[in-house]
């Protein structure tokens, strides 16, 4: 099996990635869009945040998501997406021949917990 080539990063690089659980409060589709969902998750901070993902073609019901704990990137610069700020990225896999998993916990862990 032939991996693609990618730039090799430090151990200091990947340091800087604030991997975080967090917990999916609510999921809808962003309206006029095929891909995207708006989805509102606890991180462990005041307020949940908003990320834009673009995994609708992969979850029929987005209601499903809602309780669900995935990994997330907590540090993304913010983006505009369809006049919506994604302040995060949620984490993901998609094989070649479509099988689609998010990156989760095997057991409940309190949002905000760090990777490390």
């Amino acid at each position: 099996m032939e991996q693609e080539k990618k730039d090799l990063i430090t151990l200091e690089d990947f340091k800087k990635v604030d991997l975080r659980i967090g917990t999916i409060r609510t999921a809808e589709l962003v309206p006029n869009t095929d891909k995207l969902l708006r989805l509102l998750v606890d991180l462990g901070e005041e307020e949940p945040r908003q990320i834009i993902a673009g995994i609708a073609p992969f979850i029929p019901d987005p209601a499903t998501l809602v309780g669900t704990q995935c990994v997330f990137v907590a540090n993304m610069a913010p983006r505009e997406l369809r006049g919506l700020v994604s302040s995060g990225m949620l984490l993901a896999a998609r094989t070649k021949d479509g099988v689609f998993a998010f990156l989760r916990p095997t057991a409940e862990l309190p949002v905000g917990t760090r990777l490390t």
